[in-house]
């Protein structure tokens, strides 16, 4: 990263993959990029929200956004294949009876980006002695983070639903649906999908 920084390279990103030979933790390293560096963007293409807790994971984006002064890009999705295939359970993490990993990473997702937002996600004693609302948000907290989220859409579908939601994209190298046709014209599809429903 320092030597892209030293070439005129824009930014620095890491592909994150668990049970393979290459980065699965990716906030230290980024903390470590951040502070060795001045200028580039750094981020990930993507973190798996299948395998993250949410708030553990705000806290270490803070945490790192902040020691690089505001340059974090982070590229978050469902995932693309992993070489385990029960790697989520073995994180400790099942599906419940009716749920699908899909949802379940969006629901990942929504939780991460309203803690690093800033919204209140667990009670003090006082609040809990009352029976008041959660008051705590997570710490540290990083101004302009949540509009550094992008979500990795390997569908035209996902790539809708990144529009719907407010998160900018991340188009994939990979397509799930391929329908044949050759692929920036498929990728193209998607982009006007995602920037309809974005305006929508």
């Amino acid at each position: 990263a320092v030597a892209a920084e030293e070439l005129g390279a824009d930014g620095a990103y890491f592909r994150v993959h668990h049970f393979a030979r290459q980065l699965a933790s990716p906030f230290p390293l980024l903390a470590a990029v951040g502070a060795r560096t001045k200028r580039i963007e750094i981020g990930t293409a993507v973190i798996d929200m299948r395998y993250e807790n949410p708030l553990y994971m705000a806290e270490d984006a803070g945490a790192a956004d902040l020691i690089a002064g505001g340059r974090l890009q982070l590229g978050i999705s469902r995932g693309s294949p992993e070489p385990a295939a029960d790697g989520q359970a073995r994180f400790g993490y099942e599906l419940a009876e009716g749920q699908d990993w899909s949802s379940l990473a969006r629901g990942r997702a929504e939780v991460f980006r309203n803690a690093i937002a800033g919204r209140p996600v667990a009670r003090s004693q006082r609040a809990l002695a009352r029976d008041g609302e959660p008051d705590l948000p997570i710490q540290p907290l990083s101004p302009g983070l949540p509009n550094r989220i992008w979500w990795g859409a390997a569908t035209q579908a996902s790539g809708r639903w990144a529009g719907e939601q407010g998160y900018n994209l991340l188009s994939s190298t990979l397509l799930l649906a391929d329908d044949g046709r050759p692929f920036h014209i498929q990728q193209a599809d998607q982009v006007r999908a995602y920037r309809a429903a974005l305006a929508e």
